[in-house]
């Protein structure tokens, strides 16, 4: 069998942490297997405990380095002068190029999460919450400052999220559409909708 090659940050754990985002995504956490990453990666299943502790340890890593460049991303935006709705702009903008360029690891991160182990979970949980929070923050600035319309807040943060999360569908068909101009449409869309 052959080596692990290291991925394109030149490290092997990230080679090994795209193909199980894969793994997990194509056959779920609980149906996937060591073995058949191993397979997946072309090595022995042996070698890949040189890089990685556990399947659960795989899942941990996705899931929070996921949440680790939102919130990145959400700090930076917020720590910025822009307007509410500039700042949403950014958020929205950086949600879908996530979905696009990271289909995999974000996709097991919204849907496997449910598989972390404890006190990975709440951890993650709360990160979740302390996103949201923010986003839903900004929109009541938004909308104090006239920005925006006098909309529920809730309603909008959710809205917002689940279309985007809606890409999913788009990635799965691979409809013919450049990624920009979809990009571009989507926070249109979605700030036409709120914007005063």
């Amino acid at each position: 069998m052959a080596k692990i090659k290291a991925g394109d940050s030149g490290s092997k754990k990230d080679a090994i942490l795209k193909k199980a985002a894969t793994l997990f995504r194509t056959k779920g956490f609980k149906a996937s297997s060591m073995r058949e990453l191993a397979l997946k990666i072309g090595v022995e299943a042996p070698s890949l405990y040189n890089h990685i502790g556990s399947k659960s340890e795989l899942l941990q890593s996705i899931c929070f380095k996921v949440a680790a460049e939102f919130n990145s991303h959400l700090q930076n935006v917020e720590a910025s002068d822009s307007t509410a709705t500039s700042k949403l702009e950014r958020l929205i903008r950086f949600h879908i190029q996530m979905m696009l360029q990271s289909f995999d690891e974000v996709y097991v991160s919204n849907h496997e999460w449910k598989y972390l182990e404890e006190p990975h979970l709440a951890g993650f949980l709360q990160q979740r919450k302390h996103y949201e929070a923010s986003m839903l923050q900004l929109v009541k600035t938004g909308i104090e400052k006239k920005e925006l319309k006098n909309i529920h807040p809730h309603v909008a943060v959710l809205t917002i999220l689940s279309a985007v999360r809606g890409l999913e569908f788009w990635q799965r068909y691979k409809k013919e559409i450049d990624a920009t101009l979809l990009e571009d449409n989507m926070v249109n869309h979605l700030l036409t909708g709120i914007k005063k």
